[in-house]
């Protein structure tokens, strides 16, 4: 059973940071990519950054410049590093990872969520 978990979300003013970690365990033979994507109340999940195993980021262009994407292949890891975090940054973040896994002896590539992890940016 694969699982992707996330930590790291809380409370934090404007112009601070905070540091979201997602691992994914479980039988896995590959992970092509991972990402992070955010829901606000009222809203449709968007997406936040995305990092192929090669290590090429994408970004929205709202966290450009403010947000940095990275991850430890060896650990099935992948983090987001936020700075001058705004109010309009409040949101449900979730890991999502492009895999292989291993099932009954079978090999299947699939896509995986995290449960999400609350952010909230107020002062």
């Amino acid at each position: 059973q694969v699982q992707l978990v996330e930590s790291g979300g809380g409370l934090v003013q404007p112009g601070g940071s905070l540091r979201l970690s997602c691992v994914a365990s479980g039988s896995i033979y590959r992970i092509y990519a991972m990402g992070w994507y955010r829901q606000a109340p009222g809203k449709q999940r968007e997406l936040v950054a995305t990092i192929t195993s090669g290590g090429s980021t994408n970004y929205a262009d709202s966290v450009k410049g403010r947000f940095t994407i990275s991850r430890d292949n060896a650990k099935n890891t992948v983090f987001l590093q936020m700075n001058s975090l705004r109010p309009e940054d409040t949101a449900v973040y979730y890991c999502n990872a492009d895999l292989g896994g291993c099932r009954a002896g079978l090999n299947y590539r699939g896509d995986y969520w995290g449960q999400g992890t609350q952010v909230t940016v107020s002062s």
